[in-house]
């Protein structure tokens, strides 16, 4: 996930940035702020990956924060004025985004950032139709060569993460990258233990620690539950409950 911050000296702006960053999967909110310079100690500190910045501030403008912080974090800026945008991109921004901002525009920036900070190796990777697997218990996934596949236990998969036209398989050990929709492999999973509870979330649910309210928690990996997803999900867990 891509540590986030939103830095406006208007709190309604930030808090706009804040919601569009909790809708994106791959982003993570660190935080909020007014204050420039609370932000600077932020990315002085290394708790942040990615800012998204205002450029009117009061007491530190956007251009200053950049020239400060000295690369020590990628920075997409958000402002009313666009007379900034050619400084800006001198400073080795990610993004402009002008106000106002919509999610659509606002998503854009945000693929741009991941490709930068969570690059993924360009393998053309798919998964194999079940059809042709031998066993009930594992499925098989294309390497990066000809005829390489990896195989994965069904037992070791913790969750899957889809991120466009690509999905992230995670298991304790490894990360591995299929390029295919999620929803294609959701037809390829068993059911159970695989369950989908979110647009880009696929979850075993024999890997959750907890689920705290719209929440689920495999080892450390908060994962949201999606609104269309949570009422079968629920009903999942409860007929589990009263099984045990």
């Amino acid at each position: 996930m891509i540590r986030c911050l939103a830095v406006d000296d208007e709190s309604y702006a930030s808090d706009i940035i804040a919601a569009f960053i909790n809708k994106t999967p791959f982003l993570a909110l660190v935080g909020t702020t007014t204050d420039a310079f609370e932000a600077l100690n932020l990315v002085q500190e290394g708790k942040v990956d990615l800012v998204f910045l205002d450029i009117q501030m009061p007491e530190l403008t956007g251009i200053q924060f950049l020239k400060i912080c000295g690369g020590k974090c990628k920075v997409i800026l958000t402002t009313a004025y666009p007379e900034y945008a050619l400084e800006g991109f001198d400073l080795d921004v990610l993004d402009y985004l002008l106000k106002p901002i919509s999610y659509e525009r606002f998503y854009k920036a945000a693929t741009k950032a991941q490709q930068i900070l969570m690059p993924v190796a360009p393998v053309q990777q798919e998964v194999v139709s079940q059809q042709v697997m031998q066993g009930n218990d594992f499925i098989f996934i294309k390497g990066d060569t000809k005829n390489k596949f990896i195989k994965v236990n069904y037992e070791d998969i913790l969750y899957i993460e889809g991120l466009k036209n690509y999905v992230s398989v995670y298991t304790a050990t490894q990360r591995i990258v299929t390029y295919q929709a999620l929803r294609e492999l959701e037809t390829e999973l068993p059911r159970p233990p695989f369950y989908r509870i979110h647009k880009s979330y696929i979850i075993s649910i024999e890997k959750i620690k907890m689920i705290d309210g719209n929440t689920v928690y495999i080892n450390d990996q908060a994962i949201p539950i999606g609104e269309t997803y949570k009422e079968d999900f629920f009903k999942v867990v409860r007929e589990g409950k009263k099984n045990g």
